[in-house]
């Protein structure tokens, strides 16, 4: 039976994005993104927990990213998790699990900052594009019940 490897997460941006270019010349952008969990526990008290994600993605969907995402902008990202090992210069094994982002959308306004992260200004005329596609419109004579 074949596996499902898919991440979905909904976050604000840690960093702005590091873009560079691989030998080849094919884009790869990373970043980290942070999501936080936040509950009331049994004593009524408030409580939140943030994990910070490694982002990486590649090609248009990297120039794109580096373009409009800044620090502390929200961002949808879908992509599946990697884990890479490698040996350091001491010969200790080492480990990152990054998500490889396949889709990204970028969630409020461009200068819009959750925690007062870097100042955004698009290009004139243009706007952050969405790369998550737009749902098709129901129709009823299409649900199965």
């Amino acid at each position: 039976m074949a596996g499902v490897n898919k991440v979905i997460l909904i976050g604000n941006l840690g960093k702005d994005p590091e873009l560079r270019r691989t030998q080849s010349g094919s884009s790869v952008v990373s970043f980290s993104l942070a999501t936080t969990e936040r509950w009331t526990d049994k004593n009524g008290a408030k409580q939140d927990k943030t994990e910070w994600h490694n982002i990486v993605a590649w090609g248009k969907l990297a120039d794109l990213a580096n373009q409009y995402l800044k620090k502390g902008r929200s961002a949808y990202i879908e992509g599946r998790i990697t884990t890479n090992s490698w040996d350091d210069k001491d010969g200790n094994k080492r480990y990152r699990t990054e998500i490889v982002a396949n889709q990204i959308q970028f969630l409020g306004s461009p200068g819009a900052s959750s925690n007062g992260g870097g100042n955004y200004e698009p290009a004139q005329n243009s706007s952050a594009p969405s790369m998550v596609p737009e749902p098709e419109p129901i129709v009823e004579d299409d649900l199965p019940f």
